[in-house]
């Protein structure tokens, strides 16, 4: 009888450091490691880089840094806008450092590289700057989440608000790799929905310094809408030259199909004022957004981006799916973050659908004029938010192989 209880006993310690050993092994190296992957030192620096990072770090700090004892450990890299860098990095993270997550990674190209790699990894990708509808589309991934926007959200809420406005003919100056030409696709379908017309197109290389050529194209086409299919550092000098070449004071309208508020500020209002864009983000929108963004300038000197808030969103969320499901294996972690709904100072019960898009509203804007701001960073004007049914492509008509 002893002897049976005693049995009884050793199987049930044996049984008790099995589970803890196991529960133990959920949590790989006793680390949870996010690899920010960024362009750092290009023309997304500013929308994304540096920012991104301090943007992950304020989320991980809500958490203390740890969860369930576990640390939290962030590193970052430099992808350089090459697809190649990026995929090699990543890889490199995957198998030598044992990143849990990759995010950010803006730049279509790359991101499209990273998502193929972690797919086959079973890792987590949180994505807030690539744009490519591709990303929820046709490559899709288990693993894979959109944050923040893409291509068909930013330039068709902007290409719409212009049509409607009687502007019907477009010339697009396009960024010559994925993202640029999924964002011309994204604007030229709606306003050929909209009964307007294309005059022309051209394509420029990536991180150009000189449109003068592409400037004078879109002058001689005498397109009511001269659109920049492009972001970041480009869409800055595209932006200038064309007020230097004196195309909107000739009459035709600049859109910038992806502009930030960071944008905004190294173009200055003179120039910039009175361009509608569309973003998910604005700093200035309530109590919450203007004291997240509070913490966030004072790390940084600036206010961010709605691609940095997205990183904060995204990563928020990452490890709170990570909390409650007690674990950081991907498939279980990426079940917890699709099952529950996003709420956070960027977004209010935004959805993730089975394609790996998060429906978050987006807000169209204009620019303010230099008279109706009130000082550094006060540009945007709300003029109406777009609900995210409305503002993203319907995971049906995705060509995700994983929506049912």
């Amino acid at each position: 009888m002893r002897s049976t209880r005693l049995a009884g006993l050793l199987a049930g310690v044996a049984f008790a450091a099995l589970a803890s050993g196991t529960a133990q092994a959920q949590m790989s190296d006793n680390v949870i490691k996010i690899g920010m992957l960024s362009d750092r030192s290009g023309i997304y620096a500013d929308i994304n880089g540096e920012g991104s990072a301090v943007a992950a770090r304020l989320a991980a700090e809500e958490f203390g840094n740890a969860i369930n004892g576990t640390k939290i450990e962030i590193i970052v890299g430099d992808h350089q806008n090459k697809a190649d860098i990026a995929a090699n990095l990543a890889r490199q993270w995957i198998d030598v450092e044992k990143v849990d997550v990759v995010a950010d990674v803006p730049n279509s190209a790359a991101a499209l590289a990273v998502q193929g790699i972690t797919k086959d990894k079973k890792r987590i990708f949180l994505m807030s700057g690539p744009g490519s509808t591709d990303l929820t589309g046709k490559d899709c991934s288990p693993y894979g989440f959109l944050w923040t926007w893409d291509n068909h959200a930013v330039a068709s809420s902007t290409a719409r608000a212009l049509v409607e406005q009687g502007k019907k003919s477009w010339f697009f100056i396009t960024a010559d790799y994925a993202f640029g030409h999924s964002l011309e696709t994204e604007a030229a379908n709606t306003v050929k929905q909209l009964g307007g017309t294309i005059k022309g197109s051209v394509r420029h290389p990536l991180a150009s310094s000189d449109f003068s050529s592409f400037l004078l194209q879109a002058q001689a086409s005498g397109a009511e809408v001269v659109a920049f299919a492009n972001a970041g550092g480009d869409t800055i000098n595209a932006v200038k030259q064309a007020a230097e070449f004196g195309i909107p004071q000739g009459g035709q309208t600049l859109a910038g199909l992806l502009l930030n508020v960071n944008d905004i500020h190294a173009l200055g209002l003179d120039t910039a004022q009175g361009l509608m864009l569309a973003n998910s983000f604005y700093w200035d929108m309530n109590d919450e957004t203007r004291a997240w963004s509070k913490k966030f300038e004072e790390r940084t000197g600036r206010k961010p981006s709605m691609n940095q808030a997205g990183v904060y969103s995204a990563v928020k969320h990452y490890l709170k799916a990570v909390q409650e499901a007690g674990t950081d294996d991907a498939d279980k972690v990426a079940a917890k973050m699709r099952a529950t709904p996003i709420s956070d100072m960027m977004m209010k019960d935004a959805k993730i659908a089975d394609n790996g898009r998060i429906f978050n509203d987006m807000y169209l804007a204009q620019i303010k004029t230099p008279g109706e701001s009130k000082g550094a960073w006060d540009y945007f004007k709300i003029l109406k938010t777009i609900p995210g049914e409305q503002a993203y492509i319907n995971p049906k008509d995705s060509g995700c192989p994983l929506v049912k």
